[in-house]
This record gives structure tokens, C-alpha cells and sequence, in this order.
């Protein structure tokens, strides 16, 4: 028996999303807390606040808040930091948990969402008339936004050490 085209894609969507999710903490491996809370870059950003950024204000807003309409992560959302900032009595062993853990919360979001329905709830204030049409794009949003910090960590990676994440050989 095989498995039902919209289980199927949420898999897939689950495995491309996981991907991006692995190479942001991938490319992070061996750094120490001080090279993790060191900018790299003009805008001043730090690998450890891409990842808390990543946490909160990606995989909790847009799984939590905006697909499973949770009442305590929009309430969280009202009173919120600045999600880049990591602030010095956060360890970075912290920050890359609290990251795992709320990929756990959002897939099981992903899994149990009907992709064909509409988010359940959308901040208008933010967003004005764009919106996403539904759970699909969503993810597909959230994969793009994640492959797109990934990047940028690469960058960074580099510049601290020299690592490169994937190197491909002429």
C-alpha cells in the first residue's frame, strides 16, 4: 500500500527542510563559544544570532504562530527581543538546543497540517497584503529563508576559519 500523495509530500518537504536545517548546524561544528559570539561581517550579526534568529522569528513564528496559530507563541510574539541578539548569559550550547528543540515542535506542525489549507492565523500589521496562501508555501518559505542563513553562515564559517562546508574539486 502506498503512502497518500499529501503524506508523501510533506516527507519530502520534512527531508528538504531537515537538509537546510543540518547544514546551518553543520557548518557551525567546532566552533567555540567565542568564535560562535564573534561578527564577522559589516552588518554585525554573529553565527550564534543567525541561529537564534532562526529559532525564534522563523521556525516558531511562521510554524508556531502563523500555521498552528499557538495562543502562547503569538502571545510571546507581542513581548519579543530582538531574535538576532544573543544575549551573554545564553550559552551558545543553549541556543543550538532551544534550535533542535523547536525544529521537533515544528514538524510535528508540518506533519499533522493539511498543506492545502490556509495559515491559521496571519499578522496583518506586519505584512499588510502579502500572504501566504497556505501550509505548502509556508514551508517552502521556511525552507527558503533557512538555505538562505545557511549561506550566510558559510560566509561567516570561512571568514572565521577558513572551513568550507561543501568544496567542490575541479
Amino acid at each position: 500500500m502506498t503512502e497518500p500523495l499529501a503524506g508523501r509530500e510533506a516527507a519530502v518537504l520534512i527531508d528538504c527542510l531537515s537538509a537546510q536545517r543540518r547544514h546551518v548546524t553543520g557548518i557551525l561544528d567546532g566552533l567555540d563559544d567565542d568564535a560562535l559570539r564573534r561578527a564577522v561581517l559589516p552588518s554585525g550579526w554573529t553565527a550564534l544570532g543567525v541561529v537564534r534568529h532562526l529559532t525564534l522569528d522563523v521556525e516558531r513564528f511562521w510554524f508556531g504562530a502563523v500555521a498552528a496559530a499557538d495562543p502562547s507563541v503569538i502571545a510571546e510574539l507581542q513581548r519579543a527581543d530582538d531574535g538576532w541578539q544573543v544575549p551573554p548569559d545564553i550559552s551558545a550550547t543553549d541556543v543550538l538546543g532551544d534550535y533542535r528543540r523547536q525544529i521537533e515542535r515544528s514538524d510535528e506542525v508540518i506533519r499533522s497540517a493539511d498543506l492545502d489549507v490556509a495559515p491559521a492565523w496571519w499578522p496583518v500589521e506586519l505584512f499588510g497584503d502579502w500572504r501566504l496562501a497556505d501550509m505548502r508555501e509556508v514551508v517552502l518559505h521556511v525552507i527558503v529563508e533557512t538555505a538562505c542563513h545557511a549561506g550566510h553562515l558559510d560566509a561567516a564559517r570561512e571568514l572565521l576559519d577558513g572551513r568550507q562546508w561543501l568544496v567542490l574539486n575541479d
